[in-house]
């Protein structure tokens, strides 16, 4: 029986503290910079696959010396308990130490090939592989733990990206150095070279690597524990199982892609070994640039969108590779421009499955159980891939022609499948229900929604603003985008202690696409008792357009603040909120605050309550103010119908009143000569043409006649109560209320249209 051990975690007054973690991360940087160049000089990077392929190694061959490093992932199982004893940080310094100095070794291989020949040679360097796949698999079974230990949750996808960036300024570098060293150095002189700078590297970042806390040794009760009964809670999480088998399969196509896509552009599309080594350069630049985004949006909407993400870009790649340029000029460009793309979308799925795995899947307390069976699947699965592609391209050797314009060639299969296998990888992983609320279509569609260029500068201008005015400019942008990926920090500048930052959030806050939590921050700042922001929160709900506003508007209409219940009564409408039309109307009735009145009949309004039109109607009659006049005419034009031919015309007279009135009349007449009333179009060329002479009060006058001599009693609807009312105030107030002709003028605009319509009907 197989057992581990059971134990207690250290006393919580010796575990580091997140602030101590932070601060200690850019050593974590500062390791994995200098391992970068460690592994592209040496036995991780394309520059091994290169040196193994110059001894002459067949490709099955290849593939087995590289399966060993997944493979010895299997040693997880076994090793844990023992490492956990010893110490997740003891273990990794040690044998990542150890596999430097067996790296070492390969610089004897010139040595033993020119004395015991190639097949010596080839058993040699099989050797030193096996032994550095040990160092490296007992070494991560402690580094997983560790990793999970300093790495604070909350920053894990930023420091992703930081990573990664490092990474790959340091791969560039090394890229860089080892393409000229291998085109200037011939045969194995090169490698050697590159190998020996590569041990260096490797043992600085170990020593960069003992400075990051945690990782101690595992201390307090002891006991044995059966390996089944350790994997039970792993084996039973069904969150953790999808990712292992959705990443697994993910491994099990894109290793052997990987791994041998350097020989495919060196035999198939024609690239000489240091171009080889150099493609890396756009994949670097491509993570380079893209880093940072995948963090922060892992960080921000959660890793699963990420990842998958991520996945769906990375496999559109080999229908690029399948396609591009052989032996040709344009090779090494498109080459190049591809391994961009591979480096930018690459990236998101690293990220967004490593922060997945670490933050969502792996309960810290457990995490020992969990890195183990992690790190042993994906071995198995690992080091099978890389055998299978070195025996599939073995096989496929004599695969050549070309099928609807693709050339065919012993990649091709491996293409195919790395192109289609993802698809059940999607489905897998699809279906994991933590690591975010946000799907994989909803995360891509923010990026399509408003201006995301925008957007991203204003984001990135934000977080260095200083000064308020600055910082309301720069909030004031980020609601021109009109993107949800500004949601974050406008949701921030809610809780700013500035007032004014606080307002213009609101504002910004408007003119974003509904969302939820745009919608909760504002309804909770509806509910404060801080009216001057409630007001504007209101109006913004209500601007938003949806209709999961109207609960808490409703709660606003209770408000203590009579302000805060007038912009809620006004956002209802706009909302049409039908259920309270009501309830609306007892208030507009019963109230006598005019501001409040004013917003009640402007809700109903929007709401189209005909049975408001003879108190809207009274309520006109009284208003002195030109706003409110406008506003309530306004009003009634809507339970008219037809609010943009009011508009118009109100606009028409704005500037000039007299030739404005004068066209709307006749172009009345006209419409009214063609339908059933035709003889109330008698008198209209008169009164255009007094208001054509600007001649307001006669207009307005024979208006007034005009409408008196109309068959009002007969009109059963709220244009016959409007025509009638408006009759009577031109007789009274003659030129002194022209929103009365403009309300009239649209009543015989609204009453011809339902008359044509009846006469339709009949």
């Amino acid at each position: 029986m197989i057992e581990t051990l059971e134990r207690e975690g250290p006393p919580a007054d010796r575990l580091p503290t997140n602030a101590e973690k932070i601060r200690k991360l850019p050593w974590s940087l500062f390791a994995a910079g200098t391992n970068t160049i460690f592994a592209q000089f040496t036995i991780m990077g394309p520059v091994f696959v290169l040196f193994l392929n110059t001894l002459g190694l067949s490709k099955t061959s290849i593939g087995f010396l590289l399966s060993f490093f997944p493979f010895f992932g299997l040693t997880a199982l076994f090793t844990a308990p023992a490492v956990a004893r010893f110490g997740f940080k003891r273990t990794y310094l040690t044998f990542w130490t150890a596999r430097k100095f067996v790296t070492a070794g390969l610089l004897l291989t010139p040595w033993v090939l020119a004395t015991f020949g190639a097949a010596a040679a080839s058993v040699f360097v099989g050797v030193i592989v096996a032994l550095f796949a040990i160092c490296r698999a007992i070494g991560e079974t402690g580094n997983y733990p560790w990793v999970q230990e300093y790495i604070p949750a909350s920053v894990r996808g930023k420091y992703s990206a930081s990573e990664n960036t490092i990474a790959t300024l340091a791969s560039l570098l090394a890229v860089g150095v080892a393409g000229y060293v291998i085109g200037h150095f011939p045969g194995s002189h090169g490698f050697m070279v590159l190998m020996a700078f590569g041990v260096i590297f490797g043992l600085i970042s170990v020593w960069g690597s003992s400075h990051l806390p945690g990782g101690a040794p595992v201390r307090g009760p002891v006991r044995s524990v059966p390996l089944r009964a350790r994997l039970a809670a792993p084996a039973h999480n069904r969150d953790f199982l999808l990712y292992l088998f959705g990443a697994g399969l993910l491994t099990l196509v894109w290793t052997p892609l990987g791994s041998f896509l350097p020989l495919f552009m060196h035999d198939q599309v024609g690239l000489s070994d240091s171009q080889v080594v150099l493609l890396q350069t756009g994949s670097l630049i491509g993570g380079l640039i893209s880093a940072y985004v995948w963090g922060w949006a892992a960080d921000r909407y959660g890793s699963r969108p990420v990842m998958l993400s991520g996945m769906c870009l990375y496999a559109t790649l080999p229908i690029f590779w399948l396609m591009m340029p052989r032996h040709s000029s344009l090779s090494m460009p498109a080459a190049v421009a591809i391994a961009l793309v591979q480096g930018m979308v690459g990236l998101g799925w690293s990220i967004g499955a490593g922060r997945l795995l670490f933050v969502n899947l792996v309960p810290p307390e457990k995490k020992n159980d969990y890195m183990a069976l992690h790190y042993a699947w994906m071995g198995a699965i690992g080091g099978l891939s890389t055998m299978l592609g070195g025996r599939l391209l073995d096989f496929t050797a004599g695969v050549s022609g070309r099928f609807a314009g693709v050339t065919l060639d012993p990649y091709t299969p491996m293409f195919v499948a790395s192109f289609a296998v993802p698809v059940l990888a999607g489905v897998l992983l699809s279906r994991i229900k933590t690591g975010s609320r946000y799907s994989v279509t909803e995360f891509a569609g923010m990026f399509f929604q408003g201006n995301p260029l925008l957007a991203a500068e204003s984001l990135i201008r934000y977080g260095r603003a200083q000064g308020e005015q600055a910082t309301v400019s720069l909030t004031e942008r980020l609601g021109e985008a009109k993107s949800p990926l500004t949601v974050e920090e406008l949701l921030e500048a809610l809780a700013d202690p500035r007032f004014n930052v606080r307002f213009e959030a609101i504002l910004a806050m408007s003119r974003l696409p509904a969302e939820a939590r745009v919608i909760e921050a504002l309804a909770e700042i509806v509910s404060q008792a801080e009216p001057a922001l409630s007001v504007v929160a209101a109006w913004a709900l209500g601007r938003l357009g949806d209709r999961r506003a109207i609960e808490p508007l409703r709660e606003g209409l209770r408000s203590q603040y009579r302000s805060v219940r007038a912009h809620s009564a006004r956002a209802l409408g706009t909302l049409h909120d039908e259920e309270l039309e009501s309830d609306l109307l007892g208030r507009f009735l019963a109230e006598q605050d005019h501001g409040l009145r004013m917003a009640y009949a402007s809700a109903l309004g929007k709401l189209d309550t005909q049975e408001a039109a003879p108190a809207l109607l009274e309520f006109l009659r009284t208003r002195q103010e030109p706003g409110s006049r406008a506003e309530l005419a306004l009003v009634l034009a809507r339970l008219l119908g037809d609010e943009p031919h009011f508009i118009q015309l109100w606009r028409q007279m704005r500037h000039d009143p007299g030739t404005g009135l004068s066209q709307a009349v006749s172009a009345l007449r006209r419409r009214l000569e063609r339908s059933p009333l035709a003889e109330a179009a008698s008198g209209l060329p008169a009164c255009a043409d007094a208001f054509a002479r600007e001649d307001l009060a006669e207009g307005a006058a024979r208006l007034s006649t005009l409408l008196g001599e109309l068959p009002l009693g007969q009109i059963d609807t709220v244009s016959g109560a409007v025509l009638g009312e408006c009759a009577a105030r031109l007789n009274e107030f003659r030129a002194e209320r022209l929103e009365y002709v403009l309300l009239a003028l649209h009543a015989l605009h609204a009453l011809h249209g339902q008359t044509a319509q009846q006469a339709g009907m009949e």
